[in-house]
C-alpha cells in the first residue's frame, strides 16, 4: 500500500508550503499534482473599467475591451465570450473586420493584435508592436486590406491587414501640413476615407488641422483649419460630399469637400445664441459624432455630452437630432463611447440606423430609434449584477431539479419593468453552445441594498430567476441610535440555504438574521421576531450557593428573546425584574413592521431574529450562519459570540459569550474586556480628566491581572466586578492576539497533537510569535451541524474493556438534577430523553449524535451537543437542550465545581436580566477541543471511505399537501421519514461484545484555518495529516469541494496561488 504524500499534490502548485508531516496511518494515494490546474470557466456580469467597443453589423457581434487588457465578445442571449491579452495594457480600440471573423486590438502599450474569431477558442494571429512612436488612432475601411494607423507624432503608418506588416508608405505631418500652419499640428485623433472614393483620406489633428490626403499622388488635396477648438472627431456624409467635426468648446462644424476655406455651417446644439458684443455660451465639449443618414427622412446627428457649464450638474448624455427635433437622453453613468447600429456595412449608402449602443463605464444601454420617444431595449444579458454592490455571494451546485423552475416561477410573476422597447434585441449573433453543466447551479448574490438575486449559472451566462428583499419587513426609518450603519443598514453578509427544504437564512450588517420559508401562494402573517443580546459577562462568585438558578423574572416591557407564540411555557409574572440588566440591553438597530404583513409567492418571513444593542454600543457584525432543516435549528456568531435559535418553536436556546463556550477547559488567560471608546472625562477638567484617567490605568494592581483567567478578574480585596463585552469593533483593526494560559487542564482534546506552536499562535496576520498579549476579544468564524461523535475514545484500533452494568448507570458528578432544569410536567420526557442520551455518550459505545461544530477567530473547535425531543408533535412542544463544551476530565475537582458555579451564575443573570427566556443550556463536562493556528474557515465531514457526508435535511412540502398528509391515519411526514432514515445512515454504534471490543475510527473531519489544515480522526481524535499552509500569508477561503467523484480541501489564500491540500481520504487501513 502505498502512502499518501501531499508533496506529490502540492508539486508544480506552490514551493511554499513546509513538507506536511509523515502520517500515522496509510491510505491509498488516488491524486497527484497532475490532476490539478487552475483555469477559467466563465466570467459573468458587466465588463469591468471597459475603455473601447465594437460592432459587426453583419455577424451582430459585439465587443468590448477593459482596462485590464480583457476583452468581452457578446452576441445573442447566452453567448458570451472572453478573452485576454498576453499582458495588462488597456485596450484603446476594437476594429471589426467586417463579416471575416476577425478583430483588431489596440492597446496602450503601443501594440496591435489581429484576433481570429472563427475558432471555438478566438486566438490572436498577429501582432506588431511600436517602438518610437505612440499609437492614437487606427482605422480599417470596410473590404480594405490596409490599416491606417495614426501616432502621437502627427504621423500616419498603413500596415496590411493580412501579413500584419508595415508598409513602406508614411504619411509625414509636415508634408501633410506643409506651410499652412507654422506649429506642430499635434497628435491625429481621427482618421477616415471618403465614403465614394477610398483613395481620399481625412487625417484630423488635435489643434484642429484637417487634411485631405490623396493616397495615389501622396499628396495633399486641400486642407482645412477650424477656427474652433480642439478637435475631437470626424464623421462623414455619405454621399462624400461633407463632413463634419465635433469640438472641445460643444460646437459643431460643417464642411463642404470642395470648399476648405471656411466652414458652411457651425452650431453649438446646446448653447443659447450669442447676443451683439457678447462671447457664446461655454459648453462642455463634444466628444464623438455620428452623422447616419436615412431614406425616409433627415439624416440623424448623434453626439455625446456637449451640454452647457452651467448645466454640468446634469447627468452624462447622448443627444440625437433628426431634422428640428432634439431629443437629449440621460444616462446613469459617463459616455465611454457609442456606435448607431445600421443594416448595411457599406458607408455610400442610407444607414437607416435603428439603434444606438451605448457603452458606459458600469452599463451597456441600446436606444431603439424605430419606436418614438426612443426607448431602450431591455438587456438580457446579466450586467445588472452589480445594480447595487455586490456584498456577499454564495454558490450551490448540484441543486434539487425543480428548484430553478420554482424560483423561475415566482419571479416571472413579480412586477415587470415598463417602458422598455418591444423589439428584440439587436445584437443577435452567434450560435448557442453545447457546453452546458449536466448539474444544476444556482448563485445567490446579497446586496447592499437589502435585495437578494438568484441566478441560474446552469449554462455559460447568468439568467436571473427571482428577487427577494428583505428590507420590505422593516420600517421605513431603520436605524435607532447608532449612526455606524447608516451607509447601508440593510446590506446583506451572510447567506445560507437548505436547498432541499428551501428554507433560507440571511444575515444584514445591522445584526439581523430573517429566516425565510418557500411558500407557491400568498399570505398574510405577522413577522414574529425575537431579539438577542450576545454579551460576555465577567462575574465572580461571593456565594457557594450557586447550584439553585432563581426562577426567570420578565423584563419591564417586552421580554427578549420571546417569539410571540414559542411552544415555552412563560417565566411567573410575580418576580421583580433587575433593573442593572434593563440599563444593559437595549433594542435593535432596525424596527420590523408591526401588524399582519402581505407575504406575495416566493420567500415568506419565518422568523427574524436581532441582535440588541447592549450599553449603547451597536452589535458587531455577524462572521458566520448556519441552518438545519432536519434539526430545525439555526446558529449564527460574531466577535462577541454564539446564538442558536429553534426556528421551529421560535425561541433563543444559546445566547453565550465565545469564553463561556470553554468552561473550565479555556486554554487562555483572559484580560478584562473592554469597550474600544474610552469614556471621556467630564467637560471643563480638560487635561485633569486625561491625567486621572491615565493614573487609575497605571495604579492597576499587579495581583488582578496575575488571577484573571477565563474573563474573571479578583481583585485582591473580593469584591465582585461585572462588565460586559468588547461589543464594538473597528473593521479595518487587526483582530488582536492572544496567548496560551498555564493551566492543568489535559490537552488531549488537541487531536492527539502535542505540538507546543499549536497551542501559542498569534491571531495576527504576521508570522512573529514574539509579540503575544492577553486579550479578551475571539469571536465565532465558522459553523457547521453534522451527526458526527462528540466525545473522544482511545486510539485507533486499541482495546477497551466494557464497563460494568453499575458503571453504566452512574450518574456523572456533575450532572443537574431536575429541579436545577425547572423541569415542569410536560417538559419531564424531554429531560427523561435528555439524560438517557448523556448516559449513553458516557459509555464506551461510540455513537453519532446531532451537534454543532464551533470554530472561533483563535482556531478553538468546539463542540456543542444538540439533544433534539423526537420527531413529531413532542417536538413541537418540547425544548431543545443544548450542551456547550465545558470541561476537561482532568481538571482537579474544586476547579470543575468553581468553573460550573461560575457558568451556572452566568445562566442566572441571563434569566434574571431577561436575555434567556428558559433554561435550554446544560454544562458539558465531556467537551471536545481542537486547535490549529490561525482563524478557522473551514470545516466539512468525511466517512470511513473518504466520502463528503451530506448534509442534514427535511425535504421540502407544499405547505397544503403537509396537511392532509398530517390528518392522512396512514400517512407519515417526510422530515420523519429523513430523521429514520439518518438514524439508520449515521448512528452506526460499533460491533461488542460481552467483555472487550475494538473501536475504529470511523469519521474524519478536514478543518483549514488561515495558517494550517488538519485532518482529525474521529472517535480517537487523532490527528491524522496536518499542513502548514502559509507562515508569511494567511488563507482567505477554503473548501471541500468534490472531484471525479473524490474529495480535495481548495485553499484561496492571500497571496492569489490555489492550493490543493487534502486528497481523497480512504480508509484503507493496514491490518
Amino acid at each position: 500500500m502505498k502512502k499518501f504524500n501531499f508533496k506529490k499534490v502540492l508539486d508544480g502548485l506552490t514551493s511554499s508550503s513546509a513538507p506536511p508531516a509523515k502520517p500515522e496511518t496509510e491510505i491509498t494515494e488516488t491524486l497527484g499534482s497532475e490532476h490539478f490546474q487552475v483555469s477559467k470557466t466563465v466570467r459573468h456580469g458587466f465588463p469591468y473599467q471597459p475603455t473601447a467597443m465594437a460592432y459587426d453589423p453583419v455577424q451582430h457581434i459585439l465587443a468590448i475591451g477593459c482596462k485590464s487588457g480583457s476583452i468581452r465578445l457578446f452576441g445573442r442571449p447566452g453567448v458570451d465570450c472572453h478573452v485576454m491579452h498576453d499582458n495588462d495594457a488597456a485596450v484603446l480600440q476594437l476594429i471589426f473586420l467586417v463579416n471575416e471573423g476577425a478583430l483588431v486590438s489596440v492597446c496602450s502599450d503601443d501594440s496591435l493584435h489581429l484576433w481570429n474569431l472563427r475558432q471555438k477558442r478566438p486566438a490572436i494571429l498577429h501582432s506588431l508592436k511600436y517602438n518610437r512612436e505612440r499609437i492614437t488612432y487606427c482605422h480599417l475601411p470596410f473590404q480594405s486590406k490596409w490599416l491606417y494607423i495614426g501616432t502621437e507624432r502627427g504621423n500616419v503608418h498603413i500596415a496590411n491587414i493580412e501579413s500584419f506588416v508595415l508598409s513602406g508608405y508614411v504619411i509625414n505631418w509636415n508634408k501633410a501640413i506643409e506651410l499652412s500652419q507654422r506649429t506642430h499640428p499635434g497628435p491625429v485623433v481621427s482618421l477616415s476615407d471618403n465614403p465614394t472614393d477610398s483613395t481620399k483620406l481625412l487625417i484630423g489633428f488635435e489643434t484642429g488641422m484637417i487634411v485631405q490626403w490623396d493616397l495615389k499622388t501622396k499628396t495633399a488635396e486641400c486642407r482645412y483649419a477650424c477656427e474652433q477648438q480642439t478637435l475631437h472627431s470626424l464623421a462623414w456624409h455619405h454621399e462624400g460630399k461633407q463632413f463634419m467635426c465635433s469640438h472641445s468648446d460643444g460646437s459643431l462644424s460643417v464642411w463642404n469637400y470642395r470648399s476648405p476655406s471656411k466652414p458652411a455651417q457651425v452650431f453649438q446644439p446646446h448653447g443659447h445664441p450669442a447676443q451683439k458684443g457678447s462671447k457664446p455660451e461655454a459648453c462642455r465639449p463634444i466628444m464623438k459624432v455620428a452623422w447616419p443618414t436615412s431614406r425616409t427622412g433627415d439624416p440623424f446627428i448623434v453626439f455625446s455630452d456637449g451640454l452647457p457649464y452651467e448645466r454640468s450638474g446634469r447627468r452624462p448624455c447622448i443627444t440625437v437630432m433628426q431634422g428640428k427635433s432634439v431629443t437629449v437622453l440621460e444616462m446613469e453613468y459617463p459616455v465611454v463611447n457609442f456606435l448607431p447600429v445600421s443594416s448595411t456595412p457599406w458607408p455610400n449608402d442610407f444607414q437607416d440606423p435603428y439603434a444606438i449602443i451605448v457603452l458606459l463605464e458600469n452599463d451597456l444601454v441600446v436606444i431603439d430609434l424605430t419606436t418614438p420617444g426612443y426607448p431602450c431595449f431591455q438587456n438580457p444579458y446579466p450586467m445588472d449584477l452589480h445594480e447595487s454592490p455586490v456584498t456577499c455571494c454564495t454558490y450551490y451546485a448540484d441543486c434539487p431539479p425543480e428548484m430553478i423552475p420554482a424560483f423561475y416561477t415566482v419571479g416571472s410573476r413579480q412586477q415587470k419593468k415598463t417602458g422598455f422597447s418591444d423589439k428584440n434585441w439587436p445584437v443577435k449573433g452567434g450560435e448557442w453552445g453545447t457546453s452546458t453543466c449536466s448539474y444544476p447551479e444556482i448563485i445567490i448574490t446579497g446586496h447592499a441594498d437589502g435585495s437578494l438575486k438568484f441566478w441560474d449559472a446552469s449554462a455559460v451566462t447568468l439568467q436571473l430567476l427571482y428577487k427577494l428583499r428583505t428590507s420590505k419587513i422593516f420600517e421605513k426609518q431603520p436605524l435607532n441610535q447608532s449612526t455606524e450603519y447608516e451607509e447601508d443598514p440593510f446590506a446583506i453578509v451572510k447567506i445560507a440555504m437548505c436547498c432541499e427544504s428551501r428554507i433560507l437564512c440571511v444575515a444584514g450588517t445591522s445584526g439581523h438574521v430573517i429566516v425565510y420559508r418557500y411558500n407557491k401562494v400568498e399570505t398574510t402573517v405577522d413577522v414574529p421576531t425575537l431579539e438577542i443580546a450576545l454579551v460576555y459577562e465577567v462575574d465572580d462568585l461571593d456565594s457557594p450557593d450557586t447550584d439553585q438558578i432563581p426562577p426567570p423574572m420578565p423584563p419591564p416591557s417586552s421580554s427578549v428573546g420571546s417569539a410571540g407564540s414559542g411552544g415555552m411555557p412563560s417565566p411567573s409574572p410575580h418576580h421583580s425584574t433587575s433593573s442593572e440588566g434593563a440599563e444593559k440591553v437595549g433594542s435593535p438597530l432596525l424596527k420590523v413592521k408591526s401588524g399582519p404583513q402581505k407575504m406575495v409567492p416566493g420567500y415568506q418571513v419565518d422568523l427574524c431574529a436581532q441582535l440588541v444593542t447592549v450599553e449603547g454600543e451597536p452589535p458587531s457584525q455577524i462572521l458566520c450562519l448556519a441552518i438545519n432543516s432536519l434539526y430545525g435549528l439555526m446558529a449564527f456568531g460574531n466577535m462577541q459570540g454564539l446564538a442558536i435559535v429553534d426556528i421551529i418553536q421560535k425561541t433563543t436556546l444559546l445566547n453565550l459569550g465565545t469564553p463561556d463556550l470553554y468552561g473550565s477547559a479555556d486554554p487562555y488567560t483572559r484580560t478584562q474586556p473592554r469597550s474600544p471608546q474610552r469614556k471621556k472625562p467630564p467637560a471643563g477638567l480638560g487635561d485633569l480628566g486625561e491625567a486621572q484617567a491615565v493614573e487609575q490605568e497605571r495604579c492597576r494592581s499587579p495581583t488582578t491581572e496575575r488571577d484573571e483567567s477565563n474573563g474573571v478578574c479578583l481583585s485582591p480585596t473580593g469584591t465582585t466586578r461585572k462588565k460586559l463585552a468588547d461589543i464594538k469593533r473597528n473593521r479595518n483593526q487587526p483582530r488582536p492576539r492572544m496567548s496560551k494560559a498555564h493551566s492543568t487542564a489535559s490537552m488531549e482534546g488537541n487531536g492527539g497533537d502535542a505540538d507546543s506552536k499549536d497551542g501559542s499562535f498569534s491571531r495576527s496576520r504576521s508570522s512573529s510569535m514574539s509579540s503575544l498579549e492577553n486579550v479578551s476579544a475571539e469571536g465565532i468564524n465558522c459553523l457547521s451541524f453534522t451527526e458526527s461523535y462528540t466525545r473522544k475514545t482511545g486510539p485507533s484500533k486499541s482495546r477497551h474493556r466494557r464497563p460494568s452494568k453499575e458503571q453504566q448507570h452512574v450518574t456523572p458528578a456533575f450532572f443537574p438534577t431536575p429541579t436545577t432544569y425547572m423541569v415542569t410536567p410536560e417538559h419531564s420526557e424531554a429531560f427523561e430523553h435528555h439524560k438517557r442520551k448523556v448516559h449513553q455518550t458516557l459509555s464506551l459505545d461510540p455513537v453519532t449524535s446531532p451537534c454543532l461544530w464551533v470554530g472561533t477567530t483563535l482556531g478553538s473547535v468546539l463542540v456543542i451537543v444538540l439533544n433534539l425531543p423526537p420527531q413529531g408533535d413532542q417536538r413541537l412542544t418540547q425544548p431543545v437542550i443544548v450542551s456547550p463544551s465545558g470541561h476537561s476530565p482532568d481538571v482537579e475537582k474544586e476547579e470543575r465545581n468553581s468553573r460550573k458555579a461560575k457558568f451556572t451564575s452566568m445562566l442566572n443573570n441571563r434569566l434574571r436580566w431577561g436575555l434567556m427566556k428558559h433554561r435550554t443550556t446544560q454544562w458539558d463536562h465531556l467537551g471536545t477541543i481542537l486547535r490549529l493556528k490561525g482563524a478557522i474557515l473551514a470545516m466539512s465531514f468525511l466517512d470511513c471511505n473518504g466520502m463528503t457526508i451530506p448534509p442534514l435535511f427535511a425535504k421540502w412540502e407544499d405547505p397544503k399537501k403537509k396537511e392532509e398528509n398530517r390528518e392522512a391515519k396512514d400517512g407519515q411526514s417526510m422530515q420523519r421519514r429523513g430523521w429514520q432514515q439518518l438514524q439508520h445512515l449515521h448512528r452506526q454504534k460499533a460491533p461488542s461484545s460481552p467483555t472487550t471490543e475494538t473501536i475504529s475510527d470511523r469519521q474524519f473531519v478536514v478543518i483549514c484555518s488561515e495558517k494550517q489544515a488538519k485532518v482529525i480522526s474521529l472517535p480517537s481524535q487523532t490527528c491524522a495529516y496536518k499542513l502548514n499552509i502559509t507562515e508569511t500569508s494567511f488563507v482567505c477561503k477554503a473548501d471541500v469541494v468534490s472531484i471525479a467523484s473524490e474529495y480535495m480541501s481548495i485553499i484561496h489564500s492571500a497571496l492569489s496561488y490555489v492550493l490543493s491540500v487534502l486528497g481523497a481520504i480512504k480508509s484503507h487501513f493496514k491490518s
